[in-house]
């Protein structure tokens, strides 16, 4: 399996394609990072186009098996992150 892209890979990259400079770069990408979080956190979806969208999903209250013990626990209703993959990354990731 490949390695991540460290985050400072990243920002090099970006520097790279837009011509700037890393702090410049860094910036960017940290408020775009500080956007999403936010919108994502107050409830609303974000698309990032021809990668995906992130949105909030409610998950039902539910049993789990917890696997140190064993034992039936209840687990109650609570949101969760879904990212969902654009169809132009994957087809391409796919070769298509």
């Amino acid at each position: 399996m490949n390695k991540p892209i460290a985050k400072s890979d990243l920002v090099a990259a970006i520097a790279t394609a837009l011509g700037s400079d890393k702090a410049s770069a860094a910036a960017a990408l940290d408020a775009v990072c500080d956007v999403v979080g936010k919108t994502v956190a107050g409830g609303d979806a974000v698309t990032l186009p021809n990668i995906g969208k992130l949105s909030v999903r409610d998950r039902a209250a539910r049993q789990v098996r917890s696997p140190a013990t064993g034992a039936i626990i209840d687990k109650p209703a609570d949101k969760v992150v879904k990212f969902t993959v654009a169809k132009h990354l994957k087809d391409s990731v796919n070769g298509a």
